[in-house]
């Protein structure tokens, strides 16, 4: 996983998973800690800050203190590029 920024301002956490490629909001929605530092497990994503985790199919919490979902971006992979198709305007985030 790695994290890239849109427009400079806005992470978004990308995530390789054996080849299926997924973008996610870059933020814990519990509390404002970037993702990338935490972990990957069995097909969740583990906040290293309070260990909330992550659906990485559906971006819902599993466990908390986190309650909301990160949202799941759609991403397309072309010419060895992952595009992430972000709608005009503040990225959506889950807070």
């Amino acid at each position: 996983m790695a994290m890239a920024w849109v427009d400079g301002t806005d992470p978004v956490l990308v995530v390789n998973l054996d080849g299926d490629v997924r973008a996610f909001q870059g933020i814990c929605s519990h509390e404002y800690f970037e993702l990338d530092k935490g972990f990957l497990t069995a097909g969740s994503l583990t906040c290293a800050l309070h260990l909330s985790r992550f659906d990485l199919e559906t971006g819902d919490a599993l466990d908390p203190p986190a309650e909301v979902p990160i949202v799941r971006y759609p991403v397309v992979v072309a010419d060895g590029r992952v595009l992430i198709d972000v709608p005009e305007g503040p990225l959506p985030v889950n807070e």
